[in-house]
């Protein structure tokens, strides 16, 4: 299953973000492309542990949504609510400045997630709770897979 500690994985995510354009039309929701790079970068902060979000209520941390999410052989859904932090319409999420400069940010970002060794220590998701390097890396992947698709790259 393809994640991002796969180097043709990481490069394939690379190349659809480089597609995106400030003018990319959506296919659902209502981020606009810019915030949704805006929104990528700050999945990327929360892996790293540079981005705190708080955990999630109700049966969270669960394995078996972790084990759903993660490695059931299914495109992720739409509609799903993300955490406040990261939402871009309600104001939890990094603002777009530049486009450009927002890009390059977030490559930045998938650059660092994948190299070793890490600079970084991994955090304990809000929802799944602990999570090893492989986990993370294919949540990285399905995650960008998810939005990138949202905007036709």
């Amino acid at each position: 299953m393809k994640n991002l500690r796969n180097a043709k994985d990481k490069e394939e995510i690379t190349r659809r973000i480089a597609r995106v354009r400030p003018d990319s039309s959506r296919l659902w929701g209502r981020m606009s492309a810019h915030q949704m790079i805006c929104h990528l970068s700050d999945g990327f902060r929360l892996y790293m542990g540079e981005r705190k979000v708080a955990p999630a209520g109700g049966m969270y941390p669960s394995k078996v949504l972790r084990w759903i999410a993660l490695w059931a052989p299914m495109q992720w859904p739409h509609g799903f609510k993300t955490m406040p932090e990261l939402d871009q319409e309600g104001g939890g999420g990094t603002s777009p400045v530049e486009f450009a400069r927002d890009v390059s940010e977030l490559q930045n970002l998938l650059e660092r997630f994948v190299r070793q060794p890490r600079d970084f220590s991994w955090q304990t998701h809000p929802q799944f709770g602990e999570m090893n390097e492989r986990d993370w890396m294919r949540l990285a992947y399905l995650h960008a897979d998810h939005h990138l698709r949202q905007f036709g790259a």
